[in-house]
């Protein structure tokens, strides 16, 4: 089963950019505050680059495990598909964490129980072991619920906040906006999510722009968030984490009505919870192909990265803060290196022709 063009532009400008709407704003305005636009920008064009050479592989028709062993040979596409693999647990703690953060802070008053979010890991035990080429119709079904519902929370939001702000643009320097840029990198891995998807992309004519301008597109509507939410919060802004649900509260007509809001909060975080697993998913992608996808081995798959996670999630249950710091401040690197600079080496491959190997 193939991906259409219409289900990965759906994919890239409207379920990864919600990844970035939950804690990268505050983290941003704690490290540049006002400039955070800068930040994010820089970032946001870099990945979109990335999308758009991972998706000029697709026209090759090849998955990524036949585009490295055509070039080098068996051992290294499986070398590369497995380091990958691992690249993806690495991507998938933030946005798992965040999920289950925002959880227990936003649809409830008590400190919930652990396994109240036991039923995550089930979801996404159970998407492990589907053919990543399925998930194109809830990209279809998605798709128009996070547009509809960010459109509202942005409309009830943007008249609350103050966007002059926002200047001096430039103030805290080159360096600052960089390294603010470098330390969110860790949300910014969407040209590797496109590489797991090679192989099971319908090509089309012209697809790597339009999925590089989706993706833009997808950014413009996160710089928006960024600026009505650093206008709202300003100096505070750097400990308003799950902003998202609440910026909204601010407007008028909520004291009237009640937090009607919160239809489109829930709505937002529904498919956030899709968009959070995609690197779960991927990482089963990765397995699958080095190491084969009958329904047994994605059954094992699945049981031992969701273990691993559940087990990471259960030993770093108040380490949290701690964890994300590693990420975002020490392992940094890993994310510029797997998610933009990876697609743009792999154009690099001229692979030979098949010799009865996968596709």
């Amino acid at each position: 089963m193939k991906i259409a063009p219409r289900q990965l532009l759906f994919l890239l400008a409207c379920l990864t950019p919600l990844l970035k709407l939950i804690l990268m704003p505050a983290q941003l305005a704690a490290d540049t505050g006002n400039d955070l636009l800068l930040s994010a920008l820089l970032l946001l064009a870099a990945e979109s680059a990335a999308v758009f050479a991972a998706v000029l592989l697709t026209k090759r028709g090849l998955s990524l495990f036949a585009l490295v062993e055509r070039s080098f040979g068996r051992a290294a596409a499986a070398a590369v598909c497995t380091l990958l693999a691992i690249f993806f647990l690495f991507a998938a703690y933030i946005p798992l964490f965040e999920q289950k953060l925002m959880v227990q802070s936003v649809f409830y008053d008590t400190l919930p129980s652990d396994l109240l979010f036991a039923p995550f890991f089930l979801l996404s035990a159970y998407f492990c072991l589907k053919p990543i080429g399925c998930f194109g119709r809830i990209f279809d079904l998605l798709g128009p619920l996070a547009i509809l519902s960010f459109f509202f929370l942005l409309l009830f939001s943007v008249g609350e906040a103050d966007f002059l702000s926002l200047a001096p643009v430039g103030v805290t320097g080159a360096g600052s906006i960089l390294s603010a840029a470098l330390h969110t990198a860790a949300w910014a891995f969407d040209g590797a999510l496109v590489l797991a998807l090679l192989g099971r992309i319908e090509y089309r004519k012209g697809l790597a722009w339009k999925a590089a301008l989706a993706h833009l597109a997808g950014g413009a509507a996160v710089l928006l968030f960024l600026a009505v939410f650093y206008g709202i919060f300003q100096d505070i802004a750097p400990v308003q984490f799950f902003a998202f649900a609440k910026t909204a509260k601010y407007f008028p007509a909520i004291r009237l009505l009640g937090r009607v809001d919160y239809l489109f909060i829930y709505a937002l975080a529904l498919a956030m919870v899709f968009a959070s697993l995609l690197p779960m998913l991927s990482a089963a992608e990765m397995l699958k192909q080095t190491f084969g996808e009958s329904k047994p081995r994605a059954l094992l798959y699945s049981l031992l990265l969701n273990g691993a996670m559940a087990a990471v999630s259960s030993a770093l249950v108040f380490a949290f803060p701690a964890a994300e710091r590693f990420l975002t401040r020490t392992l940094f690197w890993l994310f510029p290196l797997f998610g933009m600079l990876l697609p743009a080496l792999l154009l690099l491959l001229r692979p030979q022709a098949a010799k009865g190997r996968r596709p």
